[in-house]
Formats: C-alpha cells, structure tokens, sequence
C-alpha cells in the first residue's frame, strides 16, 4: 500500500482545511518546498499536492510553490487543483508533475478527461470528493446529484490509473476514513482507490490496508502526519508490512 504524505497549497504556504472549510485552515510550513524535502527525507515514495486555491478559482494559483516542490525533491508528484483544460494538464506533465488529478471537470467534461487518459496514459488520475456519497465540485464549494459510484463507473474504460476518493465531511477531522463508502466504490469498478479524508491514527491506516484486497491501494494521509498523531515512520513500517 502507497501512503501519500498530502501537502496542501493555499496563498503560497502549506496548510490543512476541517471538512474542505477555506476559512478553517492552519498553516503547517511557510515553504512547501522544505516540507516536500521532510518528506521525502523520510522515505515516502510520492507526494500528494493539492492547490487549493486553484480548486476554487479554476487555474493554477500556487505555480511557483508547485514548481519549488518539483524542484526540492527526486519523487513522484500527483497534482491537483484548478486543472480543467488540456493545455494544463499538458503543461503540468511538462512541468514534471507525474500525475495529474482531474475533479471538477470529471463532472463538467467527463469526455476531456477520457482523451487525457488516452493522450497521456498512466498520467490521470480522477479526483471524488463528496458528501453523503454525492460529488461535490469547484473547490467542494458546489454539490452535484452525481454520485460517486455513477462518477466512478463512467470512467471504468477510459485508463484513469486511479480514483482518489475523499469524504469531505471526514477531511480533516481525524474521525477516521469512511471505510465503508470507499470500500463499497472499490468493489463498484475496477480502477484502483486511493482513500482520502479523516486519517486519525496508526489504527485508521491499518485499516485500510486490511481492504487491499478489496481494490483500494492507496491512502493520503495530512493532518495526521502535520498535527502528530500519526508517526511517519511508523506508518511507512506499516504499510510495507
């Protein structure tokens, strides 16, 4: 199982929301840059990055952070937040980022992110993220009458490399991931989920690694990692146990 030590952008800093709230964020590190450096330092084997900003605004906000985290460390790097056009994506792959995440226009276009997936295989990644299994798009900021399954099950042809599937109401909590939603959407399609949202301890990703056989191979793992209560170290042995 993959851990994704998640580093979120918002105004040039590395912070955390509660429950995808912009107003209710803490700031973990001034230099997004150094903080990809810690991580990689300690033996993960991808980053997870989020613009938030860009998430909101529909483009790229956070370039030069974005950049500097490329340029601070020798890992993989999934990207997401604000793409929604080929060109961005195009732009971002170029840039170095190894994975792009597509959310917002999943739900708007989902035809975009199916030739994405065919113009650059291996490289897309569908982001879900939503309340009471319904999708939520633009920052978290609007609710669809998509459900994650639908959403989930459209893209089951298309060569997205994986689903990344977010409980907004769990994110940031530290209540533990929605086990039972992300179980239920791994066995509804084929593409590999990575959990999303809530990780509180040691116990929460153990876990979740017991549902590897159920096709989730993955788990982003923020506030945890930022706040303590999850030991990276002790994490990392976990996963590869």
């Amino acid at each position: 199982m993959i851990i994704y030590p998640a580093i979120d952008l918002k105004g040039g800093k590395c912070v955390r929301l509660y429950k995808g709230d912009m107003a209710q964020n803490t700031v973990y590190n001034d230099d997004p840059a150094a903080q990809a450096h810690d991580w990689a330092r300690a033996g993960f084997s991808w980053l997870h990055v989020v613009d938030l900003d860009g998430a909101i605004s529909g483009s790229t906000e956070n370039q030069q952070a974005v950049r500097n985290i490329i340029d601070a460390v020798d890992l993989p790097v999934q990207l997401g937040g604000g793409i929604r056009t080929m060109a961005q994506i195009e732009h971002w792959l170029n840039e170095g980022i190894s994975r792009v995440i597509l959310g917002t226009i999943a739900v708007r276009d989902p035809e975009l992110v199916k030739r994405a997936c065919h113009e650059f295989p291996g490289q897309i990644v569908v982001g879900i993220d939503a309340r009471n299994n319904m999708v939520a798009v633009e920052g978290w900021v609007e609710e669809t009458n998509i459900s994650a399954t639908e959403l989930a099950r459209h893209f089951e042809d298309a060569g997205v490399s994986a689903i990344i599937y977010t409980d907004i109401d769990r994110d940031g909590t530290g209540e533990g991931v929605n086990l039972a939603s992300t179980v239920e959407l791994a066995q509804a399609t084929s593409i590999p989920i990575i959990a999303s949202g809530g990780v509180g301890s040691l116990e929460d990703i153990r876990k979740i690694k017991a549902a590897a056989d159920k096709g989730i191979t993955g788990v982003i793992v923020g506030k945890a990692f930022y706040s303590k209560a999850v030991d990276p170290a002790e994490a990392l042995k976990l996963a590869v146990s």
